[in-house]
């Protein structure tokens, strides 16, 4: 139950971020996000009723069982320095872009 749902989510918004509210990896990434002005579904696993039941679930699907866990299109890109290093590289605003995450402007 618990992986459908994590893929709905997934399949249903540009960029999802399953996180913890007191990560501080997860701020990074959450911040990352609001000032590329990308809106983000973010999922906090440590107040959701079954936050840990989709960790597993993550875990399960992704290899990845640690926060931020990051989907953008659909697809899994990893934790706080994968984004981050694909940000770094110029690669993430392409991403977000044709996720119709951001507008086709440029960084």
């Amino acid at each position: 139950m618990a992986l459908a749902k994590a893929k709905e989510i997934v399949a249903s918004n540009p960029v999802v971020v399953f996180s913890k509210s007191y990560c501080p990896f997860c701020v990074q990434i959450k911040k990352l996000f609001a000032d590329l002005s990308v809106s983000v579904k973010a999922i906090e696993l440590d107040t959701e009723s079954d936050g840990s039941e989709i960790q597993a679930a993550l875990a399960q699907w992704t290899g990845q069982r640690t926060v931020p866990n990051v989907f953008i299109g659909g697809n899994h890109i990893g934790g706080c320095d994968t984004t981050t290093n694909l940000h770094s590289q110029g690669k993430l605003v392409p991403l977000l872009t044709s996720a119709g995450a951001l507008s086709g402007s440029t960084s």
